[in-house]
């Protein structure tokens, strides 16, 4: 697996990560714990050394998951985990209670150490950004656990431009993580060009679009009532129905490449700058093995331009997210 440097500050992850919430949130269904275990070994057997959970996937589970996984590998694999949520004694998430004040970031910090089974954390997401509190003071205080060492490498997700250029003036952002992918493409207008300038890291998540673009879901796919794409938009059926067109795409050129959906949507993204690293996410092991042959398919330019031309025909349907959930993002 080829490697890729994300930001100015020595973080370097393999081009292909794997995004762990699935494994046991969000999604209807939890795996075999024994089996995730197995899974997330497997990834780092075959190359991949960056993995990325969160306090609040679970809550609290994801965390312990992925630590007890990656201990007997812990020395060549980079871990991140991330801030921002207020969370109840029994652990349930209230999405609305954002907290990033200092004592709850340092509080995370200690109790996701423990769980991770680790002394330092390797990358640390602000997971939302929480507008009661300056950015400024969440980047002093994580800077003051880098001094520390507890953390090595400081991100934001969601952030918007002005925010992560006010962050990165108090301590150097390493990685912004937000959605972007071949059917959501809103970071392009301002985010890539701020992480450009800065020289600061991107790690796409939802790089699939939950799912649809690996072109095993139709209209018809119907999802439990515990999966939260259940009431997104962008998966009602009709939305499903007529954003098929990028499915279709996908195929063709996918045809031209001998390679799946999933593989031409993940190539595209490595294509579009070399500090991109997505994080794909499965409960699969032939799934994996998929997303991971992205890494090897090359894009030329006329490929990417191809795409780009098709890609600009389809308009695609339904929000990304309620209006509630999207309120906590693009901040």
């Amino acid at each position: 697996m080829q490697t890729r440097k994300l930001g100015t500050q020595g973080l370097e992850v393999s081009a292909l990560g794997f995004g762990c919430m699935g494994l046991d949130f969000s999604y209807g269904h939890k795996g075999e714990h024994s089996e995730n275990i197995r899974l997330l070994r497997a990834a780092a057997d075959l190359g991949v050394t960056f993995f990325d959970t969160a306090e609040v996937y679970g809550p609290f589970t994801n965390e312990a998951l992925v630590g007890e996984a990656l201990a007997p590998v812990r020395d060549r694999v980079v871990i991140a985990t991330k801030f921002g949520f207020n969370l109840s004694d029994d652990g349930a998430v209230n999405l609305q209670g954002l907290n990033s004040r200092p004592e709850r970031i340092r509080a995370v910090a200690e109790a996701s150490l423990k769980r991770l089974k680790t002394d330092v954390i390797d990358l640390f997401y602000q997971h939302r950004v929480d507008p009661n509190v300056p950015i400024e003071d969440v980047a002093g205080t994580v800077r003051d656990l880098i001094t520390e060492g507890k953390v090595k490498y400081f991100g934001l997700s969601e952030a918007g431009a002005q925010t992560i250029r006010r962050a990165h003036a108090v301590q150097p952002v390493s990685v912004l993580q937000s959605e972007y992918s071949i059917w959501f493409r809103k970071p392009e207008a301002e985010i890539i060009p701020t992480l450009e300038a800065l020289g600061i890291g991107f790690v796409p998540y939802s790089p699939l679009g939950k799912g649809f673009l690996t072109g095993a879901m139709t209209a018809a796919t119907t999802f439990a009532d515990n999966d939260f794409r259940k009431n997104l938009p962008r998966f009602a059926p009709e939305a499903m129905q007529a954003n098929q067109a990028m499915i279709d795409l996908l195929k063709t050129i996918g045809t031209q490449k001998d390679a799946t959906p999933a593989q031409i949507a993940l190539a595209w993204l490595l294509a579009q700058k070399p500090w991109i690293s997505p994080i794909p996410g499965t409960t699969k092991q032939h799934r994996l093995e998929e997303n991971l042959g992205a890494a090897n398919i090359e894009l030329t330019t006329a490929d990417l331009q191809q795409i780009e031309t098709a890609a600009a025909r389809i308009e695609v349907h339904g929000n990304r997210y309620t209006e509630a959930l999207e309120a906590l993002t693009g901040r």
